[in-house]
C-alpha cells in the first residue's frame, strides 16, 4: 500500500527548498514529490515507514522549521475533527490566564495555577482532580475575570481556515476541551465549529463558586465525543482526525485515523507519531492532501 510522507515548512521562519525535499524523498526512499503550496508544503510518495524512520527523516530536517508528517495514501481527507482548544486552536490556557487575571487579587496564584496546569498537561498529575484543585483556588474571586481573561485570548493562526475547509468538504467538527464553556462557546463561534463540549465553571451571583459542575470532561470523555461524532457521521475511525497538545487529549489522538499533536508536552510527542512542531495549523489540512488552492481562508 502506498504512503505519504507530507513535508511542511513554517513560511515565517523558512522556504521548503529541493534539497529539503530531496534529502526527505532519498530517506523515505520515495518518490516524485507533489507540491501542495510552493516553498511551502509537498506530499512524496513512498512505501510503508515505522515510527523509527519518520522519526530520522525530522531530526534530519530538525534545524529547518519543516514538520514531517505521514499517512496512508487513501482515505487522507477525514470526515470529522474534533479539536483541542487550549494551547490548541487558541494560544492561551484560560484557565491560568483567569488565575493571572487575580495577581492583584491574591499574588502568586497565577504562578500556582499554571505550575499545577504544566503537570497535568504533561500527565503527571490526574486531570481531573488538577481541575478541581485548581479551580478551588479561584473561590469568591469575582467573575469579571472571565472577561478579562477572554480579552487576552488569542486564535492561532490557521485555525479558522482548518475549521472553514474541512466544513467546506463536508465534514463534521466539535470543540471539545477540558476547559470551561464559558470560553468554548466564543472560540467555536469565533472559528466556525458546529459544536462545541466542555467543563461549566460554577458562578454564584458575580463570584466564582470555586468549583466545576460534575462530570468532569476529561481524556475518556474526548474519546467518546470523537467515537459519538464518528457514529453519527457513519464514519470510521480512520475517516477522524484529533488535534490536541496535551496529556489529556492522548486517548483521542491515539484512536483517530488521523492524531496531531500540536506544540505538544513532551508526554505527547513521546507517543505520538504526527506533530506539528514548527508550524500552523493549516498544516492539518496539508496533512489530509489539499493544496493550498483549495483553502477557504478566513
Amino acid at each position: 500500500m502506498t504512503a505519504i510522507l507530507t513535508l511542511v515548512a513554517n513560511r515565517e521562519a523558512t522556504t521548503l527548498t529541493r534539497e529539503d525535499i530531496d534529502l526527505a524523498t532519498t530517506l523515505a526512499a520515495g518518490r516524485t514529490a507533489a507540491t501542495l503550496s510552493d516553498g511551502e508544503a509537498v506530499d512524496i510518495p513512498c512505501a510503508p515507514l515505522t515510527p523509527a524512520q519518520i522519526d530520522a527523516i525530522r531530526t534530519a530536517l530538525s534545524s529547518r522549521f519543516i514538520d514531517v508528517l505521514y499517512g496512508p495514501g487513501e482515505g487522507r481527507r477525514k470526515r470529522v475533527l474534533v479539536a483541542d482548544m487550549d494551547s490548541t486552536m487558541v494560544a492561551n490556557e484560560t484557565l491560568d490566564d483567569i488565575a493571572a487575571q487575580a495577581e492583584s487579587l491574591r499574588p502568586g496564584l497565577g504562578g500556582e495555577v499554571a505550575a499545577v496546569t504544566r503537570r497535568s498537561m504533561n500527565g503527571e498529575i490526574d486531570f481531573a482532580t488538577s481541575l478541581r484543585s485548581r479551580v478551588a483556588l479561584l473561590h469568591d474571586l469575582p467573575a469579571s475575570l472571565l472577561e478579562q481573561a477572554w480579552k487576552e485570548v488569542r486564535i492561532n493562526k490557521g485555525a479558522k481556515t482548518l475549521v472553514a475547509t474541512m466544513k467546506a468538504n463536508g465534514a463534521v467538527t466539535a470543540l471539545v476541551s477540558g476547559g470551561f464553556t464559558w470560553f468554548t462557546d466564543r472560540v467555536a463561534k469565533a472559528c466556525g465549529f458546529a459544536e462545541h463540549h466542555a467543563n461549566t465553571l460554577d458562578i454564584h451571583g458575580d463570584r466564582l463558586a470555586g468549583t466545576v459542575s460534575e462530570p468532569i470532561l476529561g481524556p475518556d470523555s474526548k474519546l467518546a465525543h470523537l467515537t459519538r461524532l464518528a457514529s453519527a457521521a457513519h464514519a470510521p475511525f480512520a475517516a477522524t482526525l484529533a488535534i490536541g497538545d496535551g496529556a489529556n487529549d492522548l486517548p483521542m489522538l491515539r484512536t483517530a485515523g488521523l492524531g496531531l499533536a500540536y506544540h505538544a508536552k513532551p508526554a505527547v510527542r513521546r507517543e505520538i507519531v504526527n506533530r506539528i512542531d514548527h508550524g500552523m495549523l493549516c498544516a492539518a489540512l496539508f496533512a489530509q492532501g489539499y493544496r493550498r488552492a483549495d483553502f477557504v481562508e478566513c
